[in-house]
């Protein structure tokens, strides 16, 4: 990186919202390498760090309730984002109503520096580019020194999130390519790093306006998804292209259910393809000093490692892995509904199971099984279904192992699969980790 941004005195403090994200991260990591005082705005939580302020955007819709957080600050950066609507967060409060009420205290707190961290796209590609946009103008409608960086793609050697994640796993997908259609279309992906960099400049250059962030050329989805490959250093360069109606089911399915890493507006936007005019990169460089490098520059600054390749595997093992366990917890709680008392008390016979009314007690763990596949499918605090499960499975292996010695030797496996299951549940635990 340049040393432009590094110049000077210490720059203030700097309120950064979406602090805890894939690219508020590199925000903020930038910000204090060159002294800016970092605040990180998060939701809220019962014990808050030093250096964080509960920001929850879904509740902070008007002026007096943001005043109080922007006590001390100097300059705000909005990276906070919501890819669809998520329970009680919707996409209009979380990108613009609450911004807006944010941008509005700024000026009453005489705050004139406001950095937003927005998306390419068109407003009709859907709600979640049409909602950015609208405050977009809201915010350069007011009397601040406000700056509005758009992005399509994000990535970074050092990790992803979401649709980057979804990408980098297809390009690490063994044997072969798998390609949404025919990867005919462009993007002009941009670093996180390259951000984080224009946002550093953007509080103190006297720059105002939107501006357009991407890589110096379009580069097609199949070529960057073969740079991944190649960085990554999986073999195979046969190609197998997806049809296109077979990505929208599944981005359909996702919207109806509120999950996936690729959102309605994101596939209309990939498919149309991103283009970036050379007066607007300019622009960007004759603002800044500074502009997004090429993809290839960017792999070629860092090797990658087995993690890096074991995160692009596991990235879609780790939904298969979930699916599977809720069906495992759906047929246990199956087998301790439908299994004849009779089949029960003989099994039991000879054991001090025979004395806690055994019937009674399948009939019971098989609706704790139920709830707790039914807790897992919702993904509501997946870390504690999974938490709770392996406290579960371990007492069931305790208990039965002792009283029922048999079962570890069923040749249908019995209690046996559990010294598996044990250890797929905290694989489990460990990928239900997001963030």
């Amino acid at each position: 990186m340049s040393d432009h941004s590094a110049e000077g005195p210490p720059r203030g403090t700097v309120l950064v919202l979406g602090a805890a994200g894939f690219i508020g991260g590199f925000i903020v990591a930038a910000l204090r390498s060159v002294d800016w005082q970092v605040i990180r705005g998060v939701r809220s939580r019962p014990c808050l760090a030093v250096d964080e302020r509960a920001c929850d955007l879904a509740a902070l819709q008007t002026v007096d309730d943001w005043l109080p957080l922007l006590e001390g600050i100097d300059a705000v950066v909005n990276a906070a984002g919501l890819l669809r609507d998520r329970g009680p967060d919707r996409l209009a409060d979380i990108h613009e109503h609450a911004p807006l009420a944010l941008a509005q205290a700024c000026v009453r707190r005489g705050i004139a520096r406001f950095v937003q961290i927005s998306a390419l796209g068109e407003p009709a590609d859907g709600e979640f580019i049409a909602s950015k946009h609208r405050f977009d103008d809201a915010l350069l409608a007011l009397p601040l020194q406000a700056v509005v960086l758009r992005a399509s793609v994000v990535y970074s050697t050092a990790g992803s999130y979401g649709g980057s994640s979804l990408l980098r796993a297809l390009a690490g997908f063994p044997g072969f390519l798998p390609l949404p259609g025919d990867g005919r279309w462009g993007l002009q992906p941009c670093a996180a790093e390259d951000m984080a960099e224009l946002v550093v400049r953007a509080l103190t250059a006297p720059a105002r306006g939107v501006f357009e962030i991407g890589s110096p050329a379009p580069l097609s989805l199949r070529d960057y998804q073969r740079h991944w490959r190649a960085w990554l250093r999986v073999p195979g360069r046969r190609v197998v292209g997806i049809p296109e109606r077979c990505i929208g089911i599944a981005v359909r399915i996702g919207e109806w259910v509120g999950r996936g890493p690729l959102g309605a507006a994101t596939w209309r936007m990939l498919q149309r393809g991103v283009d970036i005019a050379p007066a607007q990169r300019q622009q960007v460089i004759d603002a800044f000093g500074y502009a997004p490098r090429a993809l290839p520059e960017v792999l070629a600054r860092r090797p990658s490692q087995a993690q890096d390749r074991w995160h692009a595997r596991l990235y879609l093992l780790a939904p298969v892995l979930r699916l599977s366990v809720i069906a495992l917890w759906l047929l246990s709680a199956l087998a301790g509904f439908i299994t004849p008392a009779a089949d029960i008390e003989r099994l039991a016979a000879g054991s001090w199971l025979a004395q806690t009314w055994p019937v009674a007690l399948a009939r019971v763990a098989g609706c704790v099984d139920l709830l707790l596949a039914l807790w897992l499918m919702s993904g509501r605090q997946p870390r504690r279904a999974t938490v709770v499960m392996l406290a579960l499975l371990g007492t069931y292996t305790v208990a039965f192992g002792a009283a029922l010695p048999v079962l570890w030797l069923d040749p249908l496996g019995g209690l046996a699969k559990n010294l598996v299951l044990v250890p797929a549940l905290a694989v489990l635990w460990v990928l239900s980790d997001r963030r």
